[in-house]
């Protein structure tokens, strides 16, 4: 029989172990020997793995074992540190981007981490918050070199085993992929095509929860773009193959197994630190276009200033970007960072899960998007949406939430196929002109005229 969910259980995380979702309920028992709220997620590993933010753009504040540094195609130079941490897991520090002919590194996010996976089954049986509730950092897999083609692969201190010492797991990967086209253009002057191919930056690990392997993915584009996306993968629980009440598919012969259909609720957390500020200011765009009887529609883009806390529901024709109040572009241009989510299915069964984009000041207690671990003190609350309360906004953190709704199919197994939710971080102004662009196209900035 499914046990409920436990909103009571205490706050740590469970070890590492492969159960289906009954069994991953969490009791006091399970958790009392990995109890370390006080040092999960302020210790960072050994010392010099957890960075000082610096306070202006420079190379990363950490050791060598906890840095990461790839010079890609096209001169850019992607620099950042790494530390694990005992509830998100991979937390990545001091995110710079240098592009070929700027003289320093560009700072853009002081942190960046997963801030929740929120697992609820159809049935209102189980439910579960994989981060803060089972052991999802615990659950790092080992990685062998072939899932690492041409990179390394870092060893990684896993806090809140149980055991006298964390355990040392050969789990983070630092190589660079294939990305294709940067861009292609042919001159109409010359007809010359000018194209480039392009690699990206990719660090990631595999962690296990229950009978999910969740791939935790972050790629830096030699252009500036940041695409962070996680990927679930592993098997179906064996134990979940009674959904005969219609909230399941049939799986295996003819109609006698069902899978029970859940949601994977991915929340990010993202500190942004444009040019090495905390300072940044939020806007959000809206597009609306008007039909004229005989005439072409015309569109008009409004911008509104989000001054305070907010709760933002995605639409068509809206996006936000954080921008820089510290530093600006050759062209002068403010620096900003566009928020491009992924295909979403919004869940509305809980109040966080209800919007796409949260907006909060920062606050050092909040931390994951619900059932968050901290004690934020008194009204404080233990989920995202409760923190959006009318607060000025003056150091803004980004929570990007991006909604699956797993109903299985007999391809889920075994293995079953990565399935991916995630979103991008565009670059809006960083740059003066594309950081890629050839030399001999480098006078084309602003208005030009094509000779003949």
């Amino acid at each position: 029989m499914r046990e409920p969910r436990d909103p009571q259980h205490p706050h740590a995380p469970a070890p590492r172990r492969r159960l289906g979702r009954a069994a991953r309920s969490r009791t006091g028992a399970a958790l009392a020997a990995t109890a370390l709220l006080g040092a999960s997620l302020a210790a960072a590993g050994p010392a010099g793995a957890a960075p000082a933010a610096p306070a202006a753009a420079a190379a990363p504040a950490c050791s060598e074992a906890y840095r990461i540094e790839q010079k890609l195609d096209g001169g850019t130079t992607w620099r950042m540190c790494w530390h694990y941490e005992g509830y998100s897991g991979l937390v990545l520090d001091d995110i710079s981007y240098q592009p070929a002919g700027e003289p320093a590194p560009i700072k853009i996010l002081t942190s960046a981490k997963l801030g929740q996976i929120h697992v609820p089954y159809d049935d209102g049986q189980a439910e579960y918050d994989d981060l803060t509730g089972a052991g999802f950092a615990q659950g790092l897999l080992k990685m062998d070199p072939a899932e690492c083609p041409g990179g390394s692969i870092k060893t990684v201190s896993v806090p809140g085993t149980g055991e006298e010492r964390p355990p040392k797991v050969k789990g983070l990967c630092a190589t660079t992929r294939a990305r294709g086209h940067a861009y292609r253009m042919t001159d109409p002057e010359s007809s010359k095509v000018y194209q480039a191919q392009s690699r990206d930056l990719l660090v990631y690990t595999v962690n296990q929860t229950g009978w999910y392997e969740y791939i935790t993915e972050w790629r830096f584009a030699s252009d500036g773009t940041i695409t962070s996306q996680v990927g679930a993968t592993g098997t179906l629980a064996p134990d979940d193959y009674d959904a005969g009440d219609g909230r399941g598919w049939p799986i295996g012969k003819r109609s006698s197994d069902y899978a029970t259909s859940h949601a994977h609720n991915v929340f990010w957390r993202l500190n942004f630190g444009l040019d090495g500020s905390p300072k940044s200011r939020v806007e959000q765009y809206d597009s609306k276009t008007t039909t004229r009887p005989g005439g072409t529609p015309t569109t008009k883009t409004t911008r509104t200033k989000v001054t305070k806390e907010l709760a933002g529901d995605a639409a068509p024709h809206r996006w936000w970007r954080v921008v820089s109040e510290a530093g600006r572009n050759k062209d002068g241009h403010p620096r900003s960072y566009e928020i491009v989510p992924g295909h979403t299915d919004k869940y509305a069964g809980r109040s966080y899960t209800k919007h796409d984009v949260y907006f909060t000041d920062y606050r050092k207690c909040e931390q994951f998007a619900s059932h968050n671990v901290r004690d934020c003190g008194r009204g404080g609350g233990k989920s995202v949406d409760k923190w959006v309360n009318g607060q000025t906004l003056k150091h803004p953190v980004t929570w990007v939430n991006i909604g699956f709704h797993h109903i299985a199919r007999d391809e889920d197994q075994e293995p079953m196929p990565v399935h991916w939710q995630g979103f991008q971080l565009a670059p809006r102004d960083v740059t003066a002109m594309n950081p890629l662009t050839p030399k001999e196209l480098s006078g084309h900035n602003g208005h030009h005229t094509p000779q003949g």
